[in-house]
């Protein structure tokens, strides 16, 4: 089996949530050989949920990580690995005994990959928080909403995920780079208020230049402008309408079968309310398959706002292999794309510490250590 672009490579992940399983998931989707640090008592792991996909492709080690012999396991395993992940709260891992110190005193290649809402260090660095909070503090949140209204929560793709996760997983990508000159790691201090701050880079450009001017839902991307922005159809299922550039315009203008003579200058912000009201009037006319197909072939950039579950289903995704049914879950599939080294298969997530003696015994416990170790309840 073709071992992906990150074969060869071994992560270390110390079971969390959310972001830093992300970062994982994403390298083992990759062909690193992720191993999981899980909890030596499966029943206690109030962590995750039964076949999460965020914990698919790597094996699984159970280990209780408050006794000194269960610390020597993880620390062993680190010494041989290329790479550790943690998302705990600052100076948890430290106070594990498994902090950066402590790990890099036994492994000084190793990359440590760490992943907090507010960053190791600052004020708010020891102050409880979720993805909300993060985006909140980086100034993501506020632009996200209709004008006059509240922020809305985008789920937690902008800091869990793409400002967290993915944030991390660049960061350790890039340690690993440096590494091939200095042949030292180094802590990756990734924050999900700097991750999703970072996201927002465009929009500092733009208002520099005069193009993001207006409050929250009044702008050019944000839903400010009626054609780029998401629209009610006849059955009450939904499109999105990104026809910015005069070229695409025209396109939508002729799918949706207005007089371009008569319509309002699209750019001109002044009759964006009056323009609105004339594609939201043109759109309800028509389902929302309806107009897809209608639209189909052109560059109206009209398209379907799908559920996730059609969205696993659509043609182009299809074919694309854009989803994958791993575990008998339809979710997301590996990406990108490679053409010489292709990810792997996704595997099905392994119960909670099922591969303990397995793994144990490639780091170089024999079968007698790894029963001692079980007999005093060290290793699941």
């Amino acid at each position: 089996m073709n071992a992906g672009p990150l074969g060869g490579l071994t992560v270390i992940e110390l079971a969390g949530l959310a972001p830093a399983p992300f970062a994982a998931t994403m390298l083992a989707d990759l062909g690193a050989d992720v191993v999981r640090v899980d909890r030596a008592s499966p029943g206690a792991d109030v962590l995750g949920i039964p076949n999460d996909p965020l914990t698919r492709s790597r094996r699984t080690i159970g280990v209780d990580t408050k006794t000194p012999g269960g610390v020597e396991v993880v620390l062993s395993l680190a010494e041989q690995a290329d790479v550790l992940i943690e998302g705990f709260r600052p100076g948890v891992a430290e106070r594990m005994g498994l902090g950066p110190e402590q790990v890099h005193a036994r492994n000084p290649r190793l990359v440590y990959g760490r992943i907090t809402g507010w960053g190791q260090d600052g004020p708010l660095a020891p102050v409880a928080g979720h993805d909300i909070n993060y985006i909140g503090l980086s100034g993501a949140l506020a632009t996200i909403g209709r004008a006059g209204e509240k922020p809305v929560a985008p789920v937690n793709y902008l800091g869990d995920f793409g400002g967290g996760g993915l944030y991390l997983a660049m960061g350790v990508l890039a340690a690993l780079y440096e590494r091939m000159s200095s042949g030292t790691g180094q802590v990756v201090d990734a924050s999900m208020v700097d991750g999703s701050a970072l996201l927002t880079t465009q929009l500092y450009g733009m208002k520099a230049a005069g193009a993001w001017s207006g409050e929250r839902g009044e702008n050019l991307l944000d839903g400010g402008a009626p054609f780029y922005d998401t629209y009610a159809c006849a059955d009450g299922r939904y499109v999105a309408v990104g026809a910015i550039e005069m070229r695409f315009w025209s396109a939508l203008v002729e799918v949706l079968e207005l007089d371009a003579e008569s319509l309002p200058l699209h750019l001109d912000q002044s009759q964006w309310p009056k323009l609105r009201e004339i594609l939201s009037e043109a759109i309800g006319k028509y389902t929302r398959d309806e107009l897809v197909a209608k639209a189909a072939g052109t560059d109206a950039c009209l398209t379907p706002v799908l559920t996730p579950e059609e969205a696993a289903d659509h043609p182009h995704n299809v074919a694309r292999g854009t989803f994958a049914e791993v575990g008998g879950t339809v979710q997301p599939a590996p990406g990108p794309k490679f053409d010489r080294t292709p990810a792997p298969q996704p595997q099905a997530p392994h119960p909670a510490g099922a591969d303990t003696a397995e793994v144990l015994g490639e780091f170089g416990y024999d079968a007698a250590a790894v029963a001692a170790l079980r007999e005093a309840g060290e290793v699941a």
